[in-house]
């Protein structure tokens, strides 16, 4: 699992070790680091080191004394460095005698045989945009196609939300220190390394899971097992509009669990063309039983849709509430009352639209902060939908999880994974686990999707996601 830290949880466990350390000695540490990654992004470019060439944009901060030391660090391997101040009066002292000392030099303007160039510019207490100075560089940085290695974050990106608002450095790497940083799954970070300087961190509350995590809780049946006690998914989902969402939903929580999925709903003689498994009737009120309810992708928003979540809701099963269950939420006050009153799990996987009309607002750039208002507010998880899904929980607690991609971001996609994650609450997997291992292997899914059969990557449907399903579950474990 891999945990993001604000920058005030970094500064505070830096702390002790400063206190501790000689003075420079951590700084020179995390330069060390850098300077490491720097060398091997030259050699894996133009396969040496020495002889290549190297220009560090220098803030006045800590970053800027960082990028300064790895200067001197790769000029004791043979590169040629050379440093822009963009403070003079303010530079890290330290590194700039370190820096000259070992011939480095002191230039004002990005020379012409620069392989790379070290952002150092700001840090993570750096807020807005680039200023005018440093924009000009950045944009003429990128003109040339010069690449850069941003220095704990790409400089002029804001640290806890990735947002961008004005001109920022674009980073083919970015090294950090001690530990993730938010912007480093929000943000545009390129490639990002993490450098191990010794700081004692607890676990966070916004976090990551990987392929070992969810594997390792990935329902498995066990040898008393039966399809009841692994748990049954109903659906209600679809209509005579839409009836491939109730196709899609099903057939996701059939391939995601091996329990029973209960679909209810008009589109049932359609959903057992497709999935005969699945048992499936055209009465919602007598649909049999159940051990998690997903609702609302493509179900419409009429009354008795309006009636039949309000019953769903009522109850004390697990619920998750997507698309058109969503728009009734928002239009209906008791509902939402109803919602933060239940006991039981509730899930709300919104995309950014059905989320403002949740919430009275658009996410904004703060998509977590987000998130996490609208599931104390309501007392349940939400799963706000994008390229980088965020899964909040009312105390606070948030996972993230990255795409790599947007192959997901096509019609239906939405309604498999629904599906999956109610059949993961079906199977008594907790609210905020579900959510985060179902974006997590339907965001697999999708890239498997999208590059079968290879080379290359081709575009993707919703049915072609839910059909490599199981291979993103197999493939995990």
């Amino acid at each position: 699992m891999r945990h993001y830290y604000s920058a005030q949880e970094i500064r505070d466990a830096e702390a002790p070790l400063l206190a501790a350390l000689p003075d420079g000695a951590l700084m020179r540490r995390a330069a060390y680091g850098l300077a490491t990654v720097v060398a091997e992004e030259l050699s894996r470019r133009a396969g040496v080191v020495a002889g290549r060439s190297v220009c560090a944009l220098v803030g006045s901060g800590d970053n800027g004394g960082d990028a300064l030391w790895a200067l001197t660090f790769l000029r004791r391997r043979g590169v040629a460095v050379s440093a822009i101040l963009l403070n003079p009066e303010r530079v890290h002292h330290a590194g700039l005698t370190a820096l000259r000392k070992v011939g480095g030099r002191v230039v004002s303007a990005v020379p012409a045989d620069t392989d790379l160039v070290l952002d150092g510019v700001v840090g993570i207490s750096g807020t807005g945009p680039l200023r005018p100075g440093a924009a000009e560089i950045a944009e003429q940085i990128s003109a040339e196609g010069i690449p850069v290695i941003a220095v704990d974050i790409p400089s002029g990106v804001d640290v806890h939300t990735g947002a961008v608002d004005g001109p920022a450095f674009r980073a083919a790497v970015t090294v950090t220190f001690g530990g993730y940083k938010p912007v480093h799954a929000l943000g545009d970070c390129g490639e990002v390394r993490l450098i191990d300087i010794g700081l004692d961190l607890p676990a966070s509350t916004l976090r990551e899971l990987d392929a070992h995590d969810v594997a390792v809780a990935w329902p498995i049946p066990g040898p008393s097992d039966d399809k009841y006690t692994q748990g049954v998914t109903g659906v209600l989902a679809g209509s005579s509009t839409y009836p491939g969402a109730a196709v899609l939903c099903t057939g996701a929580a059939v391939a995601a669990t091996s329990g029973m999925v209960r679909y209810a709903g008009t589109a049932a003689a359609e959903v057992v063309s497709h999935w005969p498994e699945a048992i499936a009737t055209q009465t919602e009120e007598a649909s049999g039983r159940v051990q998690a309810w997903v609702i609302g992708p493509g179900y419409g928003t009429a009354e008795r849709q309006t009636r039949t979540l309000r019953r769903v809701l009522s109850g004390g099963l697990p619920v998750l509430v997507d698309a058109d269950a969503l728009t009734i939420l928002a239009e209906h006050p008791d509902l939402t009352e109803l919602v933060a009153s239940r006991t039981a799990a509730t899930v709300l996987t919104p995309h950014a639209g059905e989320f403002a009309r949740l919430a009275g607002a658009p996410p904004g750039p703060d998509r977590v902060g987000a998130a996490r208002s609208l599931a104390a507010r309501l007392n349940a998880t939400v799963l706000l939908k994008g390229n980088v899904t965020v899964i909040a929980q009312p105390d606070g607690t948030a996972y993230l999880n990255r795409a790599h991609g947007s192959w997901a971001a096509t019609a239906g996609s939405g309604d498999v994974l629904a599906g999956v994650i109610g059949a993961l609450l079906a199977a008594g997997i907790p609210a905020d686990r579900a959510a985060a291992m179902g974006a997590y292997v339907h965001a697999r899914a999708a890239a498997a999707a999208a590059a079968d059969p290879g080379p290359g990557k081709a575009p993707i449907s919703a049915s072609r996601l839910l059909g490599h399903l199981r291979w993103a579950i197999a493939e995990i474990g």
